[in-house]
C-alpha cells in the first residue's frame, strides 16, 4: 500500500520544486521517490485548473464514503451476532414478574 504523506508535507515539497529545485534533488533529500513529486505537481496543476482531471476533493469523498460504509456494515455484522446470540438464550418460564 502507498504511504500517504500529510498535504502541509506535499504543499512545502510542491514549494521546494516551485522555488527552482530539482525534482530529484528534492527527493533524494527527503526521502522521497521522484514519480512521487511528480505525481503531486500533476494533482496541483489538476486542482489548480491548469490542467483536465479529477481534483483532489473529487477523489476524497468518495475514499471517505466507502469507509464510513465499510464501518456501518462492520457495526452490523455485530449486531447480527449478538441478535443470533441472544436468540439461543431461553427467557424464563412466565417473563418477568413487577416486583413487590
Amino acid at each position: 500500500m502507498p504511504r500517504s504523506y500529510p498535504s502541509e508535507f506535499r504543499r512545502k515539497v510542491l514549494d521546494l520544486v516551485a522555488s527552482g529545485r530539482k525534482v530529484a534533488e528534492v527527493a533524494q533529500l527527503l526521502g522521497i521517490s521522484d514519480q512521487t513529486i511528480y505525481v503531486w505537481r500533476r494533482q496541483h496543476l489538476i486542482d489548480t485548473g491548469q490542467l483536465p482531471g479529477s481534483n483532489s476533493t473529487g477523489q476524497c469523498e468518495p475514499a471517505a464514503a466507502r469507509k464510513r460504509i465499510a464501518e456501518l456494515e462492520a457495526g452490523l455484522a455485530v449486531q447480527r451476532r449478538a441478535a443470533e446470540l441472544l436468540g439461543e438464550v431461553m427467557s424464563p418460564k412466565g417473563g418477568s414478574k413487577p416486583s413487590a
